[in-house]
């Protein structure tokens, strides 16, 4: 099975939410029928991402990144390479290199959300599917070359430093806990 069947298939899965999301779903699978290249950054008209927000459940916090070149908190994420056999594989691979923590796991029940957001051209659109990954005992993050910083954050304190974006995924990510 290709990565873009993959996609397919779990979008078609993930359950429609009362807040747009089954809209935003309908508009990812619109995108992957109109674009057989849809999963790939060289897709013009834009491309599914992966991420995952790293959770610490036992202490109540969230492993974020600074974004290099957004100068952004984000969670971690970014585009799907070859290598990757599942969007749940590209987000687990996405969060481990970025937050340099090895033995992370994906919170069971598949993506927590979906977001698009534009992006500058060439591309134009980020349709990222969201998971969540959770930290290990004792975790210690290690930077990446994608991040100016990593830094755990109390739940409470998420909203003072990232955008509506990762506190909706957040919130999710909470209500899936």
């Amino acid at each position: 099975m290709s990565l873009h069947d993959d996609a397919v298939l779990v979008l078609k899965g993930y359950p429609a939410r009362e807040d747009g999301q089954a809209a935003l779903r309908q508009t990812y699978l619109d995108h992957l029928a109109a674009h057989p290249d849809g999963m790939w950054k060289s897709c013009g008209a834009g491309h599914l991402t992966a991420s995952a927000l790293v959770v610490d459940p036992e202490h109540g916090r969230v492993l974020l990144t600074l974004h290099r070149k957004l100068g952004m908190w984000l969670q971690m994420g970014g585009h799907c390479e070859p290598q990757d056999t599942t969007l749940a594989a590209a987000a687990l691979r996405e969060a481990t290199e970025e937050s340099g923590i090895p033995g992370l796991s994906l919170l069971p029940g598949g993506p927590v959300t979906l977001d698009r957001h534009a992006i500058p051209a060439p591309c134009h659109w980020h349709l990222d599917v969201q998971y969540a990954a959770l930290a290990p005992a004792g975790a210690e993050p290690a930077i990446s070359d994608e991040s100016l910083d990593l830094r755990w954050f109390p739940y409470d304190e998420v909203a003072d430093v990232a955008d509506a974006s990762v506190v909706r995924l957040l919130e999710r990510t909470r209500a899936a806990l």
